[in-house]
């Protein structure tokens, strides 16, 4: 991930990404993005934006408190290429369809961490 050559392989960073979405413990929430995220994240989906960790981590804890119970799960396998990836995503109830689905486009840092995230999601869902 230091070059542009390389190409991301291992989903650790992104899978525990994932994990902070469900976690709603506020300090085991900030550790697992700091695990998975650099300090200088940068997040923007049509709903939320957010500007470094703690501030994304604030976010997370809102959208938890409007969905309570609901659960972030990544759908696809991993498409990457040079320091990007891109995956599926799914909101929804343990056992029920998902309420709200999207795509992750993500670019990593140079010590493997993302720090650019873009996330989209389908039309009139917003």
């Amino acid at each position: 991930m230091t070059t542009t050559e390389t190409t991301p392989t291992d989903t650790t960073a992104i899978d525990t990404y994932i994990a902070a979405w469900n976690e709603t413990d506020d300090a085991k929430r900030l550790e697992l993005l700091e695990q998975s995220c650099g300090a200088d994240l940068w997040y923007r989906d049509p709903m939320l934006d957010a500007d470094g960790i703690e501030a994304f981590s604030a976010k997370l804890a809102f959208v938890q408190s409007q969905f309570p119970g609901y659960v972030t799960s990544r759908t696809s396998d991993v498409d990457a290429h040079h320091d990007l990836v891109r995956f599926n995503w799914a909101v929804a109830l343990p056992g029920e369809a998902p309420v709200i689905a999207g795509v992750d486009v993500a670019k990593f840092d140079d010590t493997g961490k993302l720090h650019r995230i873009i996330g989209f999601t389908p039309e009139g869902v917003v």
